[in-house]
């Protein structure tokens, strides 16, 4: 708890050297880089938007770093995955902001979870002797296009309460990846109709939405508790179940270590997909690009053409 404050003071100190007056443009801040590219599909360029995590680091595991803290001083609107998928890292930063407008409860604070149709929510007490388990439910509901739109709903009704002179373009932008989103959507799922029922194994359960919308079936995870790394035992069990289920495809994503999946997928066999973790934001990649990339893998990973 000391450090905890001694951090926060100086991400503090930090904005009070650099703080700089509020510009006309809504300053957006995303957790994520895949909440960053939805809020920069519907703020377009009424809406200064930056991410917080990279797309190579997994986002239970960011650095609170001073400078992060300053981009949310700054910040009009902050968008966050939540159900605690940032509670190691995002408090200490809104903390160390002095920002009031993006305090957690404040209108400049969205919590996008709040929008979504949950995912494996607890039905029992969680207690950490479970793993990194959420006890709000699954916080990974980006990899379903049908969620994110929700999200970018509710980042539009966000965004025009905050800037009420911009809300005609927020509403058009809307509009605009809607259609976007819809109709790539529909192509994703004609192309990825022979995974319904497939049996696969997934390294972490960031495939909870991605396996409702698809209808694949996950038998095992390479993970012996969400957050937990493989261990030999588990690993054999693990095997032993992708075996007798013939699983088709190992999945995971590319900020995990290669070495275990690709020992079970050779060991099944069974073909290994590495995901896109997040969105290239930084780079200009959209969400629906991101979206595209991940269905690519998946249709040459269904085709036996894995890593």
């Amino acid at each position: 708890m000391r450090s905890l404050r001694l951090f926060a003071a100086l991400c503090a100190a930090v904005v009070s050297l650099t703080a700089v007056p509020a510009r006309a443009d809504l300053k957006v801040v995303a957790t994520l880089p895949d909440l960053a590219t939805l809020a920069k599909a519907v703020g377009g360029d009424k809406a200064d938007v930056i991410a917080l995590a990279l797309p190579t680091q997994d986002p239970h595991f960011v650095d609170a770093k001073p400078n992060l803290a300053l981009a949310i001083n700054r910040a009009d609107l902050l968008i966050a995955a939540g159900l605690d998928l940032e509670i190691g890292w995002l408090p200490t930063l809104q903390l160390g902001a002095r920002n009031n407008r993006i305090q957690t409860g404040n209108p400049g604070y969205l919590d996008a979870s709040r929008a979504v149709n949950l995912q494996e929510v607890p039905a029992g007490q969680v207690d950490r002797s479970q793993g990194d388990v959420h006890p709000g439910g699954n916080p990974h509901y980006l990899y379903d296009p049908r969620q994110a739109l929700l999200v970018a709903r509710a980042i539009e009704a966000r965004m025009s309460q905050l800037d009420a002179k911009n809300a005609a373009t927020y509403k058009a932008n809307l509009e605009k990846f809607t259609k976007e989103l819809t109709a790539a959507q529909a192509g994703w799922e004609k192309r990825l109709a022979g995974l319904k029922g497939v049996p696969v194994i997934a390294y972490h359960r960031t495939t909870a939405y991605l396996q409702n919308w698809l209808g694949f079936t996950t038998v095992a995870f390479l993970e012996p508790k969400p957050g937990i790394p493989p261990n030999p035992s588990h690993v054999a069990q693990v095997l032993a179940q992708g075996k007798a289920n013939k699983v088709k495809l190992v999945l995971k994503e590319d900020y995990y270590p290669d070495n275990i999946a690709k020992l079970v997928a050779s060991k099944i066999p069974a073909a290994l997909v590495t995901l896109p973790g997040g969105t290239d934001f930084r780079s200009g990649q959209t969400y629906v690009q991101r979206m595209e990339l991940m269905v690519g893998r998946l249709e040459q990973g269904l085709a036996g053409k894995g890593e």
